[in-house]
Parts: structure tokens; C-alpha cells; sequence
């Protein structure tokens, strides 16, 4: 800021006006007086402006300064307050500046604002000082004003451009026209990483990817040419070397020639926008390409938008669709309810999802899948609805076929097991509440294994798809016949009047299916053996129906075949002691108390460890550990047998895979009962728990069969005995002796190896016809060279007797007790072969 004329006029000497009253000075000294008019001169020439006023503010010298500040001329206010130029918020300033005057102080470049003539406000710095006569008593003051209104707009100016610098978003950088950093703010170090010091001096082209140098040298051109870049969207690199996407608007610095010594540079980070503008770009083509049809309609349900599959699925084209509502698709198939649902759902929720039925443009319906969201506002109020819909017809399509699959037979199509059970729970329903019997009958084929085996299974197809047709037709519509599996059948009959009209009812069936059938060139003639059971005097449910009924049928088949036999409930109450063992049994079953325990199986001559047998244990909570004699005879020829039987393999082939991964790979033999052979599913039941475990080689399952139980129906056994040999699995014949089998029958079975009853070795060395048989088995064995095992083996003596007559394998208490899983590593860790059995030559 520059001096006050007085400094100025008397080389930096302050000048009081108070300091000698001119007039009083010139009357005595015409040098006073020149000086008088020295200073004159300057207040006149002074471009501040310089006013004298009395101790009350009134105006007593006003020079041409104070006219071009505050407008007002010399007459206007002279003789005038000083307050003529106070703003009302600052009028108290008035008092308190002649309150220090009076005191004898000065106000030095006191800052504060005052009115032009014309009303408008102008920011002044002032400096006031007290006027003193001659003899130094204050008569007044002087003030000295200069106008800072254009100077402080400067400054305010600069201030508000440094806060928006400082605050913007937006990185504000200038560089030299080298392309070197001359200004770097807060900004700049937010979105690239560098501070200020790390960037001043550097070159731009540190924020340069490698691929976008060049455009360092086409910004510069365009400076010195004097060209602005607006709007330019590139890359720069963060000091982590992350990519950001930028705006960047670049302009020419001027110096104050016009020459052009710079640039500056504000980019905004558009990476989010960019991001935003791929996913609407991604969401666009989603739009356009995917399969689903998509629908956008207001909130009033008026389509304003679909897309090309829509368009594809529906037949219409978008002007066809564009401003109409859903209606366009509706289906008479499908009812209001839907449409109910659906808006109660996405009043709701905002969201609804169901399966509809719809109508193409040519009239054909078809089944879609339809999602429908509402897309809301700010306020939660929704404005739009998005519609997505997928033509699902085809799957429908299957799914019918893989109900019809689930539900009916693949060979006969009739239904099958599940669909029986649900329509005899119906019938069942029915016959309560219209008081007539229902009867079920259980239908077994005479003779079809034989037909298979003569004929093949295509000839066996096609007569049990016949013989479906045939009992259909003697059947009423209002009756069920389905395929239980192989040549069982089960019908149910309802509405059936007594007794009487079941006799004929059976009868038909009977007959139907001993009639002679053609089937190609083949004449065959089968019959059926038929168990019934009425319903409500047989007052189970309804899987206890059907097995009554198959219970009956097995009766009506050991009578003599061809005919029918009806459940007898008084019998069966009479069996209820028994059934109630068998319910105990099967809740053992479920609940985890059977166990199995290991019995080993030796070369006595070698003393190697071949297997062992798994043996059957009831852990019983109470009575504790029971022998399988006590409850396996009540289990005979009963379908819980083969639960149990199935059971004992799964654990068998479970604990096999555990003495695996302890390193241990030992064969384990399992008893099969006199049923599960004979099952159609026992090959698929095998291949299912074989595959449950894969580290269990299936040459090392052993299952061995009742010589007595297979002699039943050698042929069905010979038959599933060869399709399990091709997994692997071996077989032996146990107790071989006890079921007086021909030697035609033992060539037939393709079993491995001859188990000896123990019932013969026990008694071997006493009595000479059991060691005759004993012989006689050996013999056998090695006639048809199959392998041969003693069990029994209950002294070193018996084994000793064994050796001698050639059978080296056996198991017995002789060699080890049955014992549990866990016992059985330390046992093979400590096992050694008798030194009497070594030395038997």
C-alpha cells in the first residue's frame, strides 16, 4: 500500500494538522504560510480523500479527492456531518472514532465502508487524527480515506478462487508448456495418489499409461496454438498403477502480455460412470440377446417396452404389443386366480413369480414361466414394472413324461408301485365313506420264469404286455391294475358286492391269463396263482393290504398254482404274537442294535489269514448280546430278511473300506437268506452298495447261500448268481451236505467254493459216517474243482484230521471266536498257525 501524500510530501516525515494552525502561522510567517500552500497543493492533488471535521463530525475541508471517492462535491458538504457517508449498521462507528480523537489517539488504515452519493457502498481504509490549535488543544480531526473497494474485490476474488481449487472434486493442476507440474491440489492427490511434493516439478507424463504417451505432445500443440480441450475422456495411472478413467478439459495459460507460458488442466474421475456405462451397455445387451422375454410396462400394467425374444415367443411384433396391457396374452386355460395372486404378491413384496399359461398371436397356448418386479422411485413409489417371461412348453412337456415315467411301468404302462399306493389310499377313502367292500389282489405268473428262459426275455415282454391288456379287459373301468415289477401284479377292485362277485371278479382274471397267447410264433400258455384281501374287514392300511394280499398268494401258489386264495385275518390274529417279534426286529433294525461280528478264516497249513465270515449279533438293550438263532428263524420267508440281509451287506462292505484305509484288505464273507436271490433287484440292490464303496474290490465279497435255500429254485439262483460273479463277487455253498443236492444240481451252481457243516466236523473224529460225508464233500470239491472249507474246527485235532484228508481252509473256535471289527487287527497281529497243523504232511 503506498504512503499518505503528507509522508509523501515531506520525504516519510509525518505531518499532524494539529501539530501549528495555518491561519494562526501565516499571519507571522510567510514561510508558514508557503508551506501552508505547499501542502494545499497536495491535499488538492491527492487522489484519496482528505476531510477535516469538528469534534461534533461536521465538515470543514472536503478536497477534490473526497468528491471522485464519494461523489459529492465541496459545497455539498461542507458544513454537513461526516455521518452523511455512514452506512446505518455503522453509524455508531462515528462516536467511537471521536472518542479516541478526543483521547489524542490516531486510527491508523481502519477498514470499513461508507455510501457514494449515488447509494452504493464502497470499502475505504482510513486513518484519522486529532487537529490541535496553537495551543495543542484538539479542535478536530483529519481523516485521510482511500478507496480499497476494487482491491479487496481482488482479494476476495483470489480467496474464493483458492477455496474452489482447495474444495473442488475435481483435480485442478497448471504445468509449464514442458508439460512440467507448476499446481497440484487436494484434489489432484485424492484421485492420483501423489501429494503435492511428489508431483511439483514432475513431468505430466508420469500419470501417462505406457499406450497413451502420444497424447502428452497433441495437448501441448494444441496449447501453443492457443486451443482449449473440453471434455477430453482418457486414461491416467494412480500411483498404485491402477488405471482411472478421466475428464480432463485443458486451457492456456496467459502472462499478463498474452503470451501463453502454460496450462491448466481440471479432470474429473469418470471411472464409476464408465463402469455404469458397461453395465448399462452389458444390461442393454441382455436386453437385446437374451432368450427370455422381457416386458417393461407403467404402472398402470400398459406395455412401454419389450424385447426381440418376447417378440419371437409371442408372434407379435413390438407395435403390436407397445401401449397394450397382458390381456393380449391371456389363456382360457388358465383361470382368474392366478392373475389374483400375482398382483397380491407384488402389492405385497414387489416381486411375483408363477408358471401361466398363455396364447401366441396364431391362438396356440403355451406354458411359460413369468417374474414379474416393480421397480420403485426415491419414495418407494413404483413407477415401472419389469416383466420377465420364459416359454417353458417343452419342459412341460417332459416333466408329463417323467410323471408318466414315475408313475406308470415302462413295459405294460400300467401304473406302478407309487401310483397304486395313491389310488388304493383313494379307494380306501371311498369305501368308508360309501360303505362297499374294496378288495386288492396280489397276482404272481405261473411259469413265466420258464418262458424267459425257453423263449427269451423279448418273448417274455411281449407276453406280459398281453397278458396286461388281456386283464384289463375283464377288468371294469372303475378298477386299478398295476405292474409291481418281473410277473407281479396287484389289482384293485372297488365297489365290490361280497364275496360272491369277487369269486367271479378273480374268476375272469384267472382265466385271462391261463387263455393260450400267440406271441409270434410261439404258442404259450401260463396261469396265476392270486391272493385277495377285502377291505374294511381287513382293517390295515394300505401297504399292510397288499402285503395280506401277497401273503394270500403265496398260499394260493404252495396249493397248487392256477387258482386264488383269500387272506384269512382270523389266522393272521393268530400270528400276531409273532408279528409283534418282527415289528421289535425291525425297530432293532432302525435303530441301530444289530452287529456284526468277524470270524477268521485260515490255511491251517499255511497259517495265512484268507477272510473272515460276517456273523450277525442283536445288541439288545436289555438282554443284552443274542445269538442269530434266537431271532433269525423268526424272520424266514419274511421281507424284513431281506432288510437285514441287505443291511448286513452295506455294514460288511462299510467296514471293509475302513480296514482299507487302516491298510488292511481282508475278504469278508456275508450269508445271504433263502429270499434275497431270489429278488428281481437283488444284481441292481449289490451293484448300488458295491458302488457306495469303490475302495472295496468286489473279489474280495464273499456271499454264501443255503445249499437248501438254493435247491428251492435252482434256476432263478443260477441266474443271479452269474450276472453277480461278472461284478467280481464270489460265492460259496453253505452247509454243503445238509440238502441232499444231486451232482446234476451242484455242476449248475456256479458257486467257487463248498462250505462243510460244522454239524459233520464237530463229529468227524468220533463218528465215521460224518467223516465219510466229510470225505465225500472233499471229493467233490476237487471233482469240480471248486475250493473247499471246513467250519467247525473246535480243536488243533480236528484241523490236524482235516489236513490229512485235504482240506486245508477252515474257520472255527479251534482258530478264533467270532469277534468285533475293532478286535480284529490286533488279533491278525498276533494269529500263528498251530506247529501241529505245519508238520501234517
Amino acid at each position: 500500500m503506498k504512503n499518505h501524500p503528507e509522508e509523501e510530501a515531506t520525504g516519510g516525515r509525518r505531518i499532524d494538522f494539529s501539530d501549528a494552525p495555518f491561519e494562526t502561522a501565516a499571519r507571522h510567517d510567510p514561510a508558514t504560510c508557503s508551506a501552508k500552500a505547499y501542502f494545499e497543493g497536495i491535499i488538492q492533488s491527492c487522489d484519496d480523500a482528505i476531510i477535516s471535521k469538528t469534534l461534533d463530525g461536521i465538515v470543514t475541508s472536503w478536497n477534490p479527492g473526497a468528491e471522485t471517492i464519494f461523489g459529492y462535491t465541496e459545497s455539498e458538504m461542507l458544513g454537513q456531518p461526516l455521518l452523511r457517508l455512514f452506512p446505518n449498521d455503522r453509524i455508531n462507528e462515528e462516536a467511537l472514532i471521536l472518542e479516541k480523537i478526543i483521547n489524542g489517539e490516531r486510527v491508523t488504515h481502519f477498514e470499513t465502508i461508507r455510501i457514494r452519493k449515488n447509494g452504493l457502498p464502497i470499502k475505504v481504509s482510513v486513518t484519522i487524527s486529532p487537529i490541535r490549535d496553537g495551543q495543542g488543544r484538539i479542535v478536530g480531526a483529519s481523516k485521510i480515506a482511500r478507496d480499497i473497494t476494487a482491491q479487496s474485490h481482488l482479494e476476495t476474488t483470489a480467496e474464493q478462487f483458492h477455496a474452489l481449487v482447495t474444495s473442488s472434486d475435481d483435480a485442478i493442476i497448471s504445468k509449464t508448456l514442458d508439460g512440467k507440474v507448476t499446481s497440484w491440489n487436494t484434489a489432484a492427490q485424492a484421485m492420483f495418489g501423489y501429494s503435492a511434493e511428489e508431483m511439483l516439478g514432475e513431468p505430466m507424463l508420469k500419470l501417462f499409461p505406457q499406450d497413451r504417451q502420444d497424447e502428452e505432445l497433441f495437448i501441448l500443440e494444441k496449447m501453443l496454438a492457443g486451443e482449449k480441450i473440453d471434455h477430453f475422456d482418457t486414461v491416467r495411472l494412480h500411483k498404485d498403477g491402477s488405471p482411472i478413467h478421466v475428464s480432463v478439459t485443458i486451457s492456456p495459460i496467459r502472462d499478463k502480455h498474452g503470451t501463453i507460458i502454460g496450462a491448466s488442466k481440471i479432470a474429473r474421475d469418470i471411472t464409476l460412470r464408465k463402469i455404469a456405462e458397461a453395465n448399462f451397455k452389458l444390461t442393454s445387451s441382455v436386453f437385446t440377446h437374451t432368450s427370455e422375454g422381457i416386458a417393461i410396462t407403467d404402472s398402470h400394467g400398459v406395455i412401454v417396452e419389450v424385447n426381440q425374444a418376447l417378440t419371437c415367443i409371442t408372434g407379435y411384433a413390438r407395435e403390436e404389443l407397445v401401449g397394450r396391457t397382458s390381456s393380449v396374452f391371456r389363456s382360457s386355460r388358465q383361470g382368474p386366480d392366478v392373475e389374483k395372486a400375482v398382483l397380491a404378491n407384488l402389492l405385497q413384496s414387489g416381486h411375483a413369480r408363477t408358471e401361466i399359461w398363455s396364447r401366441r398371436k396364431d391362438g396356440e397356448s403355451y406354458t411359460g414361466l413369468l417374474t414379474i418386479s416393480a421397480v420403485t422411485d426415491e419414495s418407494g413409489k413404483t413407477h415401472k414394472y419389469i416383466a420377465l417371461f420364459t416359454d417353458i412348453t417343452s419342459l412341460r412337456k417332459q416333466q408329463e413324461k417323467l410323471e408318466h415315467v414315475t408313475n406308470f411301468d415302462m413295459l405294460t404302462d400300467l401304473p406302478n408301485r407309487l401310483l397304486l399306493s395313491d389310488r388304493l389310499r383313494q379307494a380306501m377313502h371311498m369305501s368308508k365313506r360309501s360303505g362297499k367292500d374294496l378288495a386288492v389282489l396280489y397276482l404272481d405268473l405261473d411259469g413265466f420264469k420258464l418262458v424267459n428262459d425257453e423263449h427269451g426275455h423279448e418273448v417274455g415282454d411281449a407276453l406280459l404286455i398281453a397278458l396286461s391288456q388281456r386283464m384289463l379287459s375283464v377288468l371294469r373301468d372303475i378298477d386299478t391294475l398295476a405292474r409291481m415289477g418281473g410277473d407281479e401284479f396287484v389289482a384293485v377292485l372297488v365297489d365290490v358286492g361280497g364275496r360272491q362277485e369277487l369269486d367271479s371278479l378273480a374268476g375272469k382274471i384267472l382265466k385271462a391269463c391261463s387263455d393260450p397267447i400267440v406271441i409270434g410264433n410261439h404258442v404259450i400258455q401260463v396261469s396265476a396263482s392270486i391272493g385277495a384281501t377285502l377291505f374294511p374287514d381287513d382293517d390295515v392300511d394300505e401297504d399292510q393290504l397288499i402285503r395280506h394280499a401277497d401273503f394270500a398268494m403265496y398260499e394260493a401258489k404252495q396249493s397248487g398254482k392256477n387258482r386264488y386264495h383269500i387272506f384269512d385275518a382270523a389266522r393272521d390274529a393268530e400270528e400276531k404274537g409273532r408279528g409283534a417279534q418282527l415289528r421289535r426286529l425291525a425297530q432293532a433294525l432302525e435303530h441301530g442294535e444289530f452287529v456284526l461280528y468277524y470270524q477268521p478264516k485260515v490255511n491251517m497249513k499255511t497259517g495265512a489269514v484268507t477272510g473272515a465270515e460276517a456273523l450277525i449279533r442283536w445288541q439288545h438293550p436289555e438282554l443284552g448280546l443274542v445269538p442269530p438263532a434266537s431271532f433269525l428263524p423268526l424272520i424266514e420267508g419274511h421281507r424284513l430278511s431281506d432288510d437285514i440281509g441287505t443291511w448286513v451287506i452295506g455294514t460288511a462292505l462299510a467296514q471293509m473300506s475302513t480296514w482299507k484305509k487302516m491298510g488292511l484288505t481282508l475278504a469278508v464273507s456275508v450269508n445271504l437268506g433263502p429270499r434275497q436271490l431270489q429278488q428281481e433287484n437283488f444284481y441292481l440292490v449289490l451293484c448300488d452298495m458295491l458302488a457306495r464303496h469303490p475302495d472295496v474290490a468286489p473279489e474280495n465279497l464273499e456271499l454264501e447261500i443255503l445249499e437248501t435255500s438254493a435247491l428251492q429254485n435252482i434256476d432263478a439262483v443260477s441266474q443271479v448268481m452269474r450276472v453277480c460273479r461278472d461284478l467280481g463277487v464270489h460265492f460259496s455253498i453253505d452247509d454243503f451236505g445238509t440238502g441232499y443236492s444231486s451232482l446234476t444240481y451242484l455242476k449248475r451252481l456256479p458257486a467257487e467254493t463248498l462250505k462243510i457243516d460244522q454239524s459233520f466236523v464237530r463229529d468227524m473224529l468220533s463218528d465215521q459216517e460224518d467223516l465219510a460225508i466229510v470225505r465225500g464233500v472233499i471229493g467233490l470239491a476237487d471233482a469240480f474243482h471248486r475250493n473247499v472249507i471246513a467250519e467247525g474246527v473246535e480243536t488243533i485235532a480236528h484241523g490236524e484230521e482235516l489236513l490229512r484228508i485235504g482240506c486245508e481252509q477252515a474257520q472255527g473256535y479251534g482258530i478264533s471266536r467270532p469277534m468285533l471289527a475293532s478286535m480284529l487287527p490286533e488279533w491278525l497281529a498276533s494269529w500263528r498257525s498251530p506247529q501241529e497243523w505245519k508238520s501234517v504232511c
